[in-house]
Protein backbone atom coordinates (compact mmCIF):
# COMPACT_ATOMS: atom_id res chain seq x y z
CA UNK A 1 0.00 0.00 0.00
CA UNK A 2 1.05 3.39 -0.83
CA UNK A 3 2.92 4.78 2.45
CA UNK A 4 0.94 8.13 2.36
CA UNK A 5 -2.49 6.58 1.46
CA UNK A 6 -2.04 4.11 4.43
CA UNK A 7 -0.95 7.20 6.94
CA UNK A 8 -4.23 8.71 5.66
CA UNK A 9 -5.98 5.66 6.87
CA UNK A 10 -4.87 5.51 9.98
CA UNK A 11 -5.20 8.80 10.87
CA UNK A 12 -8.66 8.76 9.45
CA UNK A 13 -9.34 5.69 11.82
CA UNK A 14 -8.37 8.11 14.50
CA UNK A 15 -9.96 10.93 14.17
CA UNK A 16 -13.12 8.14 13.95
CA UNK A 17 -12.61 6.89 17.24
CA UNK A 18 -11.53 9.97 18.70
CA UNK A 19 -15.45 11.32 17.59
CA UNK A 20 -16.67 8.00 18.66
CA UNK A 21 -15.39 8.11 21.88
CA UNK A 22 -16.44 12.02 22.67
CA UNK A 23 -20.06 10.95 21.16
CA UNK A 24 -20.31 8.27 24.43
CA UNK A 25 -21.47 9.78 27.25
CA UNK A 26 -20.51 8.98 31.04
CA UNK A 27 -22.87 6.00 31.56
CA UNK A 28 -21.82 4.56 28.54
CA UNK A 29 -18.36 5.28 29.45
CA UNK A 30 -19.17 3.39 33.16
CA UNK A 31 -20.64 0.05 30.64
CA UNK A 32 -17.90 -0.65 29.12
CA UNK A 33 -15.87 -0.52 31.63
CA UNK A 34 -17.61 -3.07 33.59
CA UNK A 35 -19.75 -0.97 35.87
CA UNK A 36 -22.94 -1.57 36.74
CA UNK A 37 -25.72 1.21 35.41
CA UNK A 38 -27.25 2.48 39.22
CA UNK A 39 -31.10 2.92 38.96
CA UNK A 40 -32.54 5.41 41.39
CA UNK A 41 -36.00 5.06 42.91
CA UNK A 42 -37.46 6.17 46.50
CA UNK A 43 -40.17 4.69 48.31
CA UNK A 44 -43.46 4.44 45.97
CA UNK A 45 -45.40 1.75 45.84
CA UNK A 46 -46.78 0.71 43.07
CA UNK A 47 -44.65 2.55 40.80
CA UNK A 48 -41.00 1.86 42.14
CA UNK A 49 -39.91 0.75 45.76
CA UNK A 50 -37.25 -1.60 47.46
CA UNK A 51 -37.91 -5.14 48.11
CA UNK A 52 -36.01 -7.44 50.48
CA UNK A 53 -32.17 -6.03 49.86
CA UNK A 54 -33.58 -3.08 47.71
CA UNK A 55 -34.77 -5.39 45.46
CA UNK A 56 -35.97 -3.22 42.79
CA UNK A 57 -40.18 -3.57 42.65
CA UNK A 58 -42.95 -1.43 40.74
CA UNK A 59 -43.92 -1.27 37.23
CA UNK A 60 -41.51 1.80 36.22
CA UNK A 61 -38.71 -0.68 37.83
CA UNK A 62 -39.87 -3.74 36.09
CA UNK A 63 -40.63 -1.53 32.85
CA UNK A 64 -36.85 -0.26 32.67
CA UNK A 65 -35.54 -2.88 33.87
CA UNK A 66 -37.57 -5.11 30.72
CA UNK A 67 -36.02 -2.44 28.42
CA UNK A 68 -32.31 -2.61 29.87
CA UNK A 69 -32.63 -6.28 29.40
CA UNK A 70 -33.99 -6.19 25.74
CA UNK A 71 -30.62 -3.83 25.09
CA UNK A 72 -28.51 -6.37 26.64
CA UNK A 73 -27.52 -5.21 30.13
CA UNK A 74 -28.73 -6.69 33.35
CA UNK A 75 -25.41 -5.44 35.85
CA UNK A 76 -27.46 -3.22 37.67
CA UNK A 77 -27.51 -1.80 40.66
CA UNK A 78 -30.40 -0.34 42.47
CA UNK A 79 -29.87 2.78 44.89
CA UNK A 80 -32.82 3.72 46.94
CA UNK A 81 -33.06 7.82 48.40
CA UNK A 82 -36.02 9.60 49.43
CA UNK A 83 -37.97 11.35 46.23
CA UNK A 84 -36.06 14.79 46.36
CA UNK A 85 -33.02 13.29 46.11
CA UNK A 86 -33.04 11.77 42.51
CA UNK A 87 -32.41 14.33 40.45
CA UNK A 88 -29.67 15.93 42.60
CA UNK A 89 -28.44 12.14 42.68
CA UNK A 90 -28.25 12.37 39.26
CA UNK A 91 -27.07 15.52 38.58
CA UNK A 92 -24.09 14.50 40.94
CA UNK A 93 -23.57 11.40 39.47
CA UNK A 94 -24.70 9.15 42.61
CA UNK A 95 -27.14 7.32 39.99
CA UNK A 96 -27.20 6.83 36.42
CA UNK A 97 -30.94 6.55 35.57
CA UNK A 98 -34.22 7.50 37.70
CA UNK A 99 -36.47 5.05 37.43
CA UNK A 100 -38.86 5.97 40.33
CA UNK A 101 -41.98 6.93 38.54
CA UNK A 102 -41.23 10.33 37.60
CA UNK A 103 -43.97 13.18 36.39
CA UNK A 104 -42.30 14.55 32.87
CA UNK A 105 -42.58 17.97 33.88
CA UNK A 106 -40.95 21.56 32.23
CA UNK A 107 -39.06 22.42 35.33
CA UNK A 108 -37.92 18.81 35.61
CA UNK A 109 -36.74 18.58 31.66
CA UNK A 110 -34.94 21.67 32.00
CA UNK A 111 -32.56 19.54 34.63
CA UNK A 112 -32.61 15.82 33.14
CA UNK A 113 -33.93 14.50 30.04
CA UNK A 114 -36.82 11.74 29.65
CA UNK A 115 -37.04 9.08 27.79
CA UNK A 116 -40.27 8.85 25.79
CA UNK A 117 -43.16 8.38 28.14
CA UNK A 118 -44.19 5.26 29.66
CA UNK A 119 -47.63 5.72 30.85
CA UNK A 120 -50.20 8.39 31.74
CA UNK A 121 -51.70 8.72 35.48
CA UNK A 122 -53.47 11.15 37.15
CA UNK A 123 -53.70 12.31 40.77
CA UNK A 124 -56.08 12.44 43.54
CA UNK A 125 -56.55 13.30 47.33
CA UNK A 126 -56.79 11.01 49.98
CA UNK A 127 -59.53 11.42 52.75
CA UNK A 128 -61.12 10.63 55.69
CA UNK A 129 -63.63 8.25 54.68
CA UNK A 130 -66.81 8.85 53.66
CA UNK A 131 -64.62 12.54 52.70
CA UNK A 132 -66.53 14.32 55.05
CA UNK A 133 -65.70 17.74 54.14
CA UNK A 134 -65.89 17.24 50.44
CA UNK A 135 -62.53 17.53 48.89
CA UNK A 136 -62.68 16.47 45.41
CA UNK A 137 -60.50 19.64 43.59
CA UNK A 138 -57.66 22.04 44.40
CA UNK A 139 -60.57 24.86 44.68
CA UNK A 140 -62.29 22.82 47.07
CA UNK A 141 -58.77 22.61 49.71
CA UNK A 142 -58.84 26.18 48.70
CA UNK A 143 -61.96 28.00 49.82
CA UNK A 144 -62.33 25.74 52.68
CA UNK A 145 -59.22 26.95 54.74
CA UNK A 146 -58.05 23.08 54.35
CA UNK A 147 -54.17 21.66 54.56
CA UNK A 148 -53.41 19.14 52.12
CA UNK A 149 -50.01 17.20 52.85
CA UNK A 150 -47.75 16.00 50.12
CA UNK A 151 -44.35 14.77 49.29
CA UNK A 152 -41.22 17.51 49.01
CA UNK A 153 -40.51 17.69 44.91
CA UNK A 154 -44.03 16.36 44.34
CA UNK A 155 -46.00 18.15 41.23
CA UNK A 156 -49.15 18.49 43.43
CA UNK A 157 -46.77 21.08 44.84
CA UNK A 158 -47.38 23.59 41.80
CA UNK A 159 -50.72 22.08 41.14
CA UNK A 160 -52.14 23.21 44.20
CA UNK A 161 -50.28 26.87 43.42
CA UNK A 162 -51.52 26.93 40.87
CA UNK A 163 -55.36 26.97 42.24
CA UNK A 164 -54.82 28.95 44.64
CA UNK A 165 -53.76 27.21 47.86
CA UNK A 166 -51.04 29.21 49.97
CA UNK A 167 -47.82 27.86 51.26
CA UNK A 168 -49.50 27.79 54.65
CA UNK A 169 -52.15 25.07 53.15
CA UNK A 170 -49.33 23.19 51.83
CA UNK A 171 -47.67 20.81 53.90
CA UNK A 172 -44.55 18.88 52.58
CA UNK A 173 -43.35 15.64 54.09
CA UNK A 174 -40.55 13.20 53.18
CA UNK A 175 -43.31 10.65 51.25
CA UNK A 176 -46.06 8.48 51.20
CA UNK A 177 -45.40 6.85 54.77
CA UNK A 178 -45.44 10.85 56.50
CA UNK A 179 -48.52 11.68 54.13
CA UNK A 180 -50.10 8.57 55.66
CA UNK A 181 -49.03 9.38 59.42
CA UNK A 182 -50.20 13.27 58.89
CA UNK A 183 -53.93 12.23 58.06
CA UNK A 184 -54.01 10.06 61.10
CA UNK A 185 -52.89 12.22 63.06
CA UNK A 186 -54.92 14.90 62.49
CA UNK A 187 -52.34 17.32 60.76
CA UNK A 188 -53.71 17.64 57.60
CA UNK A 189 -57.30 17.11 56.04
CA UNK A 190 -56.48 15.64 52.56
CA UNK A 191 -52.83 13.79 50.91
CA UNK A 192 -52.60 14.66 47.58
CA UNK A 193 -50.46 12.35 45.45
CA UNK A 194 -50.96 9.84 42.33
CA UNK A 195 -54.11 7.80 42.52
CA UNK A 196 -51.94 4.69 42.55
CA UNK A 197 -49.96 5.92 45.13
CA UNK A 198 -53.16 6.74 47.24
CA UNK A 199 -54.78 3.83 46.18
CA UNK A 200 -52.01 1.68 48.61
CA UNK A 201 -52.33 4.46 51.44
CA UNK A 202 -55.53 3.78 51.60
CA UNK A 203 -55.67 0.13 51.98
CA UNK A 204 -53.26 0.64 54.81
CA UNK A 205 -55.32 2.83 56.73
CA UNK A 206 -57.61 0.22 57.77
CA UNK A 207 -60.38 1.75 56.41
CA UNK A 208 -60.32 5.09 57.53
CA UNK A 209 -59.16 7.20 54.68
CA UNK A 210 -60.50 6.92 51.17
CA UNK A 211 -58.99 7.59 47.99
CA UNK A 212 -61.44 10.96 45.78
CA UNK A 213 -62.62 10.46 42.49
CA UNK A 214 -59.54 11.18 40.54
CA UNK A 215 -61.44 12.70 37.38
CA UNK A 216 -62.90 15.66 39.43
CA UNK A 217 -59.67 16.95 38.76
CA UNK A 218 -58.91 19.21 35.54
CA UNK A 219 -57.38 17.53 32.24
CA UNK A 220 -54.28 19.65 32.84
CA UNK A 221 -53.33 17.14 35.96
CA UNK A 222 -53.22 14.31 33.83
CA UNK A 223 -49.15 13.29 33.76
CA UNK A 224 -47.32 11.37 31.51
CA UNK A 225 -44.45 9.29 33.26
CA UNK A 226 -40.88 8.77 31.87
CA UNK A 227 -37.54 7.58 33.01
CA UNK A 228 -34.64 9.97 33.51
CA UNK A 229 -31.14 10.46 32.07
CA UNK A 230 -28.57 12.94 32.70
CA UNK A 231 -28.37 15.21 30.14
CA UNK A 232 -24.58 14.20 29.19
CA UNK A 233 -26.08 10.61 27.96
CA UNK A 234 -27.89 11.37 24.75
CA UNK A 235 -26.61 7.84 23.09
CA UNK A 236 -27.87 5.88 25.67
CA UNK A 237 -30.93 7.42 25.89
CA UNK A 238 -31.84 7.69 22.43
CA UNK A 239 -30.77 4.03 22.57
CA UNK A 240 -32.90 3.30 25.29
CA UNK A 241 -36.22 4.83 23.31
CA UNK A 242 -35.24 2.65 20.64
CA UNK A 243 -35.94 -0.48 22.56
CA UNK A 244 -38.43 1.08 24.42
CA UNK A 245 -40.43 1.70 21.28
CA UNK A 246 -40.26 -2.54 20.97
CA UNK A 247 -40.94 -3.10 24.20
CA UNK A 248 -43.47 -0.47 25.34
CA UNK A 249 -46.64 -2.18 25.08
CA UNK A 250 -45.75 -5.56 24.18
CA UNK A 251 -47.19 -8.87 26.00
CA UNK A 252 -44.05 -9.22 27.85
CA UNK A 253 -44.22 -5.84 29.24
CA UNK A 254 -47.56 -5.81 30.17
CA UNK A 255 -46.55 -9.27 32.23
CA UNK A 256 -43.68 -7.96 33.80
CA UNK A 257 -45.92 -4.71 34.67
CA UNK A 258 -49.47 -6.28 35.44
CA UNK A 259 -48.24 -7.74 39.30
CA UNK A 260 -48.09 -3.78 40.12
CA UNK A 261 -51.22 -2.19 38.84
CA UNK A 262 -49.75 -1.23 35.56
CA UNK A 263 -52.41 -2.29 32.48
CA UNK A 264 -53.09 -1.43 29.43
CA UNK A 265 -55.31 1.62 30.15
CA UNK A 266 -52.19 3.19 31.24
CA UNK A 267 -49.92 2.68 28.05
CA UNK A 268 -48.98 6.63 26.16
CA UNK A 269 -50.51 7.65 23.39
CA UNK A 270 -47.81 7.40 20.66
CA UNK A 271 -48.65 10.93 19.49
CA UNK A 272 -47.87 12.29 22.68
CA UNK A 273 -43.68 12.87 22.71
CA UNK A 274 -41.22 13.66 25.82
CA UNK A 275 -40.96 16.77 23.82
CA UNK A 276 -44.76 17.72 23.91
CA UNK A 277 -45.00 16.96 27.36
CA UNK A 278 -41.74 19.34 28.25
CA UNK A 279 -43.21 22.07 27.24
CA UNK A 280 -47.07 21.93 28.05
CA UNK A 281 -46.45 20.46 31.38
Amino acid sequence: MNPILKKSIITAATIVGVATSALAGPLMDRIESGETIRIGFSNEVPWAYPGNNNEPLGFANAHALGVLKSMGYENIEPVVTEWGGLIPGLKANRIDIITGGMYILEARCENIDFAEPLGVFGDAFLVAAGNPKGLETYVDIRDSGSIMVTGAGYNTIEAGKNEGLSDEQIMQVPGPTEILAALKAGRADAGAASYFTLLGLAEESGGTLEVSDPTALPDWTQNWVGIGFDKADTDFLEAFNAAQAEYLGSEQMLADVGPFKYTRSQLPDESITTEWVCANR
